[in-house]
């Protein structure tokens, strides 16, 4: 059975320890459960991102998808922070290398932006509770210093979207998404 840990640095996010098989033909891993997402909804598109070394991803948020992360070959540096106004743990953030040396999950939820170096070459497989939708893909600088995130690469390879994305500080007010009251 995997083990679910909660970050405490950022709430809702999960930790996803998956228990692993092996003999000596290979090795199978469970890697996503929906019942070990009791805040998740059902996850509805899978996709895949191979990167090469010192590539980078993000920041990326959305006001109403959530994503499941999984690295089977390779690793990446995951940042986290909490834009979620409202959250016991706005402005937080959080980071993890996950894949070869960590093999983990990572539950994110709306709200919490999101991205990821990568530390080798890799792939990345992504779940996401909502379909593509061009109007929920949001971003935040990926270096700005309101964030301080520590990618672990020197000189990423970063797309013009990503390098293109604002500063915190100039997210217009209606684009920073908002937690609500849980009962």
């Amino acid at each position: 059975m995997a083990q679910i840990d909660p970050v405490a640095a950022i709430e809702d996010v999960l930790v996803v320890r998956p228990q692993v098989f092996a003999d000596p033909r290979g090795r199978f891993v469970e890697t996503y459960r929906r019942s070990w997402f009791p805040l998740g909804r059902e996850m509805v598109q899978g996709s895949r991102s191979d990167k090469e070394a010192g590539s980078l991803v993000g920041l990326h948020y959305h006001l109403h998808q959530a994503d499941y992360w999984y690295v089977p070959s390779g690793r990446a540096r995951v940042v986290l922070f909490d834009l979620r106004v409202g959250s016991a743990t706005f402005l937080n953030s959080f980071s993890i290398e996950i894949g070869d040396s960590n093999e983990v999950g990572i539950f994110i939820p709306p709200g919490v932006a999101h991205g990821f170096a990568a530390i080798t070459d890799m792939m990345l497989t992504y779940l996401v509770d909502g379909y593509y939708n061009p109007s929920d893909e949001l971003g935040i600088k990926f270096d700005d210093p309101a964030i301080g995130a520590d990618w672990g690469v020197a000189d990423p390879v970063i797309s013009e979207r990503d390098r293109s994305n604002p500063m915190l500080a100039d997210v217009p007010e209606h684009l920073l998404p908002r937690v609500t009251m849980r009962t």
